[in-house]
């Protein structure tokens, strides 16, 4: 998540519009419909300004931003500087780790993904949420990528079923998934923020729950 620092502040008032508020809402209804049974330590990785993290009550998180950590900080998580992909956490000292719209801004989802592993206990949970490359928002957000947005144009946007291909090939067995963000991005917004159980292709935004198995597939070697 490299390059945000010149931004920081104009990404973070972003959720505070009235765009930005409804689909935070949304996304993190999804993301809270995954973990209603949290325990233990949890890690947001790429935690940016905080905004996830708070609300999810995660109390520490990681990223490479000095800006975004600071942010982060005033919201009250305890932050650590460091990459998605060199984690600076001993193996198996976490109970879950999120990655609340980050594995589109790493160098390299493969490596944090294991990274992720590596640091989760056996049984561990990563709590996942994209934005699919092949759905109506990600073509969206893809077209303003192209045209040089100051956020999209550091994004490389996965798919559903390559994030989970990604994901279960690391050593992860899928538990759940919920999508949101039903509606045609730029069209009128779903103000409850509804959550449907499962992947949709359609929606803008899916949640994916994640356990680690206690062994990694022999590719991983």
């Amino acid at each position: 998540m490299r390059g945000f620092d010149p931004i920081a502040e104009t990404y973070d008032r972003w959720y505070d519009t009235a765009e930005g508020r409804t689909i935070f809402n949304a996304e993190l209804a999804c993301l809270r419909s995954l973990c209603e049974h949290r325990r233990g330590r949890w890690l947001e990785v790429g935690v940016g300004t905080g905004r996830f993290a708070s609300m999810l009550g995660i109390a520490e998180g990681v990223d490479p931003s000095p800006r975004m950590l600071e942010l982060a900080a005033g919201r009250g998580v305890r932050t650590y500087a460091g990459y998605a992909e060199d984690l600076p956490f001993p193996d198996g000292s976490l109970d879950g780790v999120l990655l609340a719209l980050a594995l589109c801004f790493v160098d390299d989802p493969g490596l944090t993904v294991r990274e992720c592993y590596r640091a989760l206990r056996p049984e561990g949970m990563l709590l996942v949420g994209i934005i699919p490359a092949d759905s109506p928002w990600g073509r969206a957000y893809e077209r303003k990528r192209a045209e040089g947005h100051p956020v999209y144009s550091l994004a490389t946007f996965l798919s559903s079923s390559g994030m989970v291909a990604l994901t279960e090939g690391t050593g992860f067995s899928l538990m759940a998934a919920a999508s949101t963000l039903l509606w045609e991005p730029g069209g009128p917004a779903d103000i409850e923020s509804r959550v449907e159980a499962g992947i949709i292709p359609e929606a803008g935004f899916i949640g994916f729950l994640f356990e680690k198995r206690e062994y990694k597939i022999s590719t991983l070697a």
